[in-house]
């Protein structure tokens, strides 16, 4: 947006223009990717402790700090990325409910404090009871605020491939790929067999219903709208088409093939090279479905 102040009588002149280029690049991919480990590993420590009490307590402390960390990650590239940067109080002071932003930034902000919380917790106060009462607090919160995300990138216009529902659906399952990948390699070799085929299991549905979606997209999507089927020409035969499939091998067959061999074996060595590639992956594919769209020449 431009403004234009008209001295003689104070008015102010809006007009929409072009923003050439990729405005949203590699640092809104961090965000989106960190931000899925700090949310996905909080959903999959409230299943592994609620289903195996016993076995996983602990990974009690080593999960909140993972996802302290990541989330912090994910709130240093959401900083960084504003064009003004040091205004981002204002979301605080002077919100506007009606933008995505600022209803994800509450939301992220309530999830640190209740991570905090669950750390002091365990680590301070060890107090397991309070940790699990503030982790079922954290898991509902980490719903929306994954979700957010995908409710900013529908409110871009003359962006169609960014819809609604399959965005909020690919944040979801985002988080449930990276999570599990997290508790894979954070669990080494203390899980049981059984905890990890349910984790194989989470990271391969999780990488099969994600596929699935890129998949009708990819073949239906330009059903849709001239404007997805010329954004789509990106990743078929496009400059993307290889970084595309890269991503899609990683995050989502490899993952695939590498669980199926591990459950028929009955060898679990094998998730591990499956997380990896799902993790390395996953930031391949944001970032090609983040860029694609706005290669698209608006005028």
């Amino acid at each position: 947006m431009v403004h234009e102040a008209i001295a003689a009588t104070n008015a102010v002149v809006t007009l929409d223009v072009a923003l050439p280029g990729i405005v949203w690049g590699w640092i809104i991919t961090m965000n989106m990717w960190a931000k899925s480990v700090g949310t996905g590993i909080i959903f999959l420590a409230f299943f592994l402790l609620k289903k195996y009490p016993n076995e996983t307590g602990f990974i009690r402390f080593p999960v909140v700090a993972i996802s302290i960390v990541f989330i912090h990650i994910f709130l240093f590239f959401t900083v960084i990325d504003l064009h003004q940067m040091f205004r981002f109080w204002h979301i605080f002071f002077h919100p506007h409910w009606t933008s995505a932003i600022t209803v994800g930034a509450w939301m992220a902000t309530g999830f640190v404090g209740l991570l905090f919380g669950m750390a002091y917790a365990v680590y301070m106060k060890k107090d397991v009871v309070l940790y699990d009462k503030l982790l079922g607090y954290t898991t509902l919160l980490a719903i929306p605020v994954t979700l957010y995300t995908a409710g900013l990138m529908a409110e871009s216009t003359a962006r169609e491939l960014w819809q609604m529902p399959t965005e909020s659906a690919q944040m979801i399952l985002a988080a449930l790929l990276a999570g599990t990948s997290a508790m894979i390699l954070m669990g080494g070799n203390k899980f049981s067999d059984s905890i990890n085929k349910d984790l194989g299991l989470v990271l391969g549905l999780s990488a099969f219903a994600a596929f699935i979606l890129y998949m009708s997209e990819y073949i239906f999507g330009g059903m849709k709208a001239e404007e997805v089927a010329a954004t789509l020409e990106f990743v078929k035969g496009g400059e993307y088409t290889v970084m595309f499939w890269i991503g899609q091998v990683m995050a989502f067959l490899v993952p695939m093939a590498l669980v199926s061999l591990s459950l028929k074996n009955k060898s679990f060595y094998l998730l591990k090279i499956a997380a990896v590639s799902a993790l390395v992956g996953l930031w391949v594919s944001k970032h090609v479905w983040l860029v694609i769209p706005q290669l698209l020449n608006m005028s």
